[in-house]
């Protein structure tokens, strides 16, 4: 495994991280200790969830999955916007967005479904139009002083957003967010432009969430949807559905065939592609099974010359 530092800060996360999006929403708590326990062996340090993963759920398997390794060994990372219900006899009105109360809320919630005393990183899941920005900052920045977080970061936010947030930090000497967690990999590239630049120039680390595309860029949908894959689940392939279009199902039959003639899975190729990036601190991925995130780390040694990438960006830019 090889560790990166989040953007201009001194913490060190590993290339490849492993998040529980989807694949731990059921309750296995055994898979969950057996998943975790791979990737930590793996030298995988960096584990994000969220608290709307499961309707909180989730956090509690990550929480006990984690339990038995030292805290300082590794960054955990959870997330607040979304409604959370599971706690909630009937929906709360202010069970959403980030404003200071949800934030604060959520923040004591997810360190007890946790069974931490601190949370590393901090997100804001999606962008709030509701609440003032600067409501927003203050509150998180609040929690790092309190020292129930030690950093924060936002999470699919546009450019300008960023910017505003890193201004408006930097002018009341506020803890500024951290880190950007946006939606990236070789089929979705429409963050790129917008907001890389911009971590770059201002020093947030990049921490990309679906990089192979929820499983499209494993090549194993090029036959059809398997019935033991997420696709073949109603609730679980919602998401992964309306990626597999003709265009992007021709684009990974042609990668399929880049990453065969060098001898690699087709992962290995994708989250390497990633990886490019400098700013890109981290790549999460998720597994169902312990041999997947065996095979995920070694794009961490994935090395490719100028040939294999002029090939890669041809059949990406058709």
């Amino acid at each position: 495994m090889k560790y990166r530092r989040l953007g201009k800060w001194g913490v060190q996360l590993s290339e490849i991280g492993f998040g529980s999006w989807l694949t731990l929403d059921k309750g296995n708590q055994d898979l969950a200790d057996k998943l975790h326990r791979v990737a930590y062996e793996q030298g995988i340090n960096f584990f994000d969830t969220a608290n709307v993963y499961g309707q909180g759920q989730t956090e509690k398997l990550v929480g006990k999955a984690l339990s038995s390794f030292s805290r300082d060994t590794f960054v955990l990372a959870t997330k607040v916007y979304f409604p959370v219900y599971a706690d909630w006899p009937f929906p709360g009105i202010n069970d959403r967005g980030l404003s200071r109360k949800h934030i604060f809320e959520q923040c004591h919630r997810s360190l007890k479904r946790l069974k931490t005393d601190y949370i590393d990183l901090y997100q804001c899941h999606r962008f709030d139009s509701h609440t003032p920005v600067r409501e927003t900052c203050r509150a998180m920045s609040d929690l790092v002083d309190q020292g129930k977080v030690l950093y924060w970061g936002i999470s699919e936010w546009s450019g300008k957003q960023i910017a505003e947030a890193v201004a408006l930090c930097e002018e009341h000497g506020w803890h500024p967010p951290v880190s950007n967690q946006p939606i990236y990999n070789m089929l979705e590239r429409h963050r790129e432009p917008d907001t890389f630049g911009i971590c770059r120039d201002l020093g947030l680390g990049i921490v990309c969430f679906s990089p192979l595309a929820e499983g499209l860029l494993t090549g194993k949908y090029l036959e059809g949807i398997p019935n033991d894959s997420r696709a073949s689940d109603e609730k679980l392939g919602q998401f992964i559905k309306p990626r597999m279009t003709e265009e992007h199902l021709a684009k990974v039959g042609k990668l399929v065939q880049v990453a065969d003639g060098m001898g690699v899975p087709l992962t290995n190729l994708a989250l390497a592609w990633c990886l490019r990036h400098q700013e890109l601190t981290s790549a999460i991925v998720g597994a169902s099974q312990p041999e997947q995130i065996v095979e995920n780390v070694k794009a961490c040694d994935l090395s490719l010359d100028d040939a294999a990438w002029e090939r890669i960006n041809a059949i990406l830019e058709t």
